[in-house]
Formats: structure tokens, sequence, C-alpha cells
């Protein structure tokens, strides 16, 4: 992670290996992480998007975030880019938490 400014964009996080593509998990506070995916087995994964789930840090589940997924359900995929910093911004605005890379 980049020193001397809040993150809030995928880009400023390092991408770890996963299957064939990657993962970023962000720690916001003590209650929720977010993982971010891109592979073959992610929605959109194969071109190129990314999926999301929103994971519940003290149950270690994925959970169902207002605002972040859909009611009953614990993913969103086919989200560009872009699409996953306003969500990074979204789930710093809901925790009140500056992401930290886990």
């Amino acid at each position: 992670m980049k020193s001397g400014a809040l993150m809030f964009k995928l880009a400023d996080f390092e991408k770890q290996p996963l299957y064939d593509g990657v993962q970023v998990v962000l720690k916001f506070g003590d209650q929720y992480d977010l993982s971010i995916v891109s592979h073959e087995f992610s929605y959109g994964g194969k071109n190129g998007a990314y999926e999301i789930a929103v994971i519940d840090s003290k149950a270690c589940e994925q959970v169902n975030l207002p605002g972040i997924t859909s009611e009953h359900d614990t993913v969103k995929g086919w989200l560009t880019e872009s699409n996953v910093d306003s969500i990074i911004k979204k789930m710093h605005s809901i925790t009140g938490e500056i992401p930290a890379q886990v």
C-alpha cells in the first residue's frame, strides 16, 4: 500500500495470485473484510471483470451488506475496476474505517 494518502482504489493495493488470477482482501476495522477476486471461477473473471464478497470478520462468513450487495446475495460480480473503487469508498463510508490490506 502506498503511504501518505487514503487508499480507496484497487490499484493502491498489491494483488495476490489466486488460481489463474488475482485477489485482494481489505479489512475495514474489526467488523468487515472485502474480498476482491478475478479468476476463471469468479463472476466475470474470464472477461477480466471482478467479483466482490463482504465477509463478517467475527463470524468468518460472507454476508449481505446493504449498499454493497443485493438483498439475499453475498457476492457481486461482473465489476469493472472503477466499480470496485466505488465499493471500497462505500465500505469506508459505511464502516468509518480506512481499508487495510490483509
